[in-house]
């Protein structure tokens, strides 16, 4: 973490009557990073995200783009397989 950036921390309900103007304060560099306290123990950060956006992890949809369907098949068809649970 680079140093001259103040790292504000901050406890959760605190937080609710603040959060637009930390938020502001990390988008524009002057923060460089929000932690969140809950009982005094860290629980999240609001952190910059690159301009690249290669710092923003997209959780949802990491296997995008390692499966391929062929032509022609439709995946909502039933395969005819007679499951357990259907017995």
């Amino acid at each position: 973490m680079p140093l001259g950036k103040p790292v504000e921390k901050i406890g959760v309900t605190a937080f609710k009557s603040q959060c637009l103007g930390l938020i502001d304060a990390v988008a524009q560099g002057k923060t460089e990073r929000v932690v969140l306290l809950k009982h005094n123990r860290p629980i999240a950060a609001i952190v910059p995200i690159a301009a690249d956006g290669d710092s923003c992890v997209d959780l949802w949809g990491a296997m995008r783009g390692t499966v391929s369907v062929p032509s022609g098949v439709d995946l909502t068809d039933p395969s005819g397989e007679v499951w357990d649970a259907a017995r």
